[in-house]
């Protein structure tokens, strides 16, 4: 079973609550409760955090290079100021995608830079909470294609697991 490890960056929490006109009206619960049920369908394990301190980011990727194949991250606002979470992404070596809610290349001009994006597999960007999803399929398909099997190091985790305070 594949292992993915969905991370949330600061202010997601307040989804559904925050600027409904940019990022739309859906919560981070009800954002994670479609990825459990897509990972579910296509046989993937998701454990899902959020976080607004960039530091708890960083390790909690660090700690992903032993027991997962990838890793679906919104670094949101540290997606223009974090050489940190950048750095860590390059680190591990898991293949990576982005993901933002809006478009981030029709917004002010200093949403327009990414750190992440140059080490990433790929950026969605403006699809909303379909962003997710659609990065779901995509790292599975991926993973699945390349023959990338980590070993889940003996974790008996619950396919849908979601951990951390959001």
């Amino acid at each position: 079973m594949l292992r993915i490890l969905v991370l949330h960056g600061p202010n997601l929490n307040l989804l559904g609550h925050r600027e409904e006109s940019v990022y739309g009206t859906a919560t981070l619960d009800t954002i994670d409760a479609s990825l459990i049920k897509l990972g579910g369908e296509l046989g993937a394990e998701l454990v899902i955090r959020q976080s607004n301190l960039e530091g708890e980011l960083v390790n909690w990727i660090q700690e992903a290079r032993r027991d997962y194949h990838g890793i679906i991250i919104n670094p949101a606002a540290y997606t223009h100021t974090s050489i940190a979470i950048r750095d860590a992404l390059a680190a591990v070596g898991l293949p990576t995608i982005e993901v933002h809610l809006s478009n981030i290349y029709r917004r002010e001009e200093f949403r327009r830079h990414s750190y992440v994006s140059g080490i990433a597999l790929a950026q969605i960007a403006g699809f909303g909470a379909t962003g997710y999803l659609l990065a779901l399929r995509g790292l599975c398909e991926h993973i699945s294609a390349s023959g990338s099997k980590r070993s889940s190091g003996g974790s008996t985790s619950v396919t849908g697991a979601k951990t951390g305070e959001h």
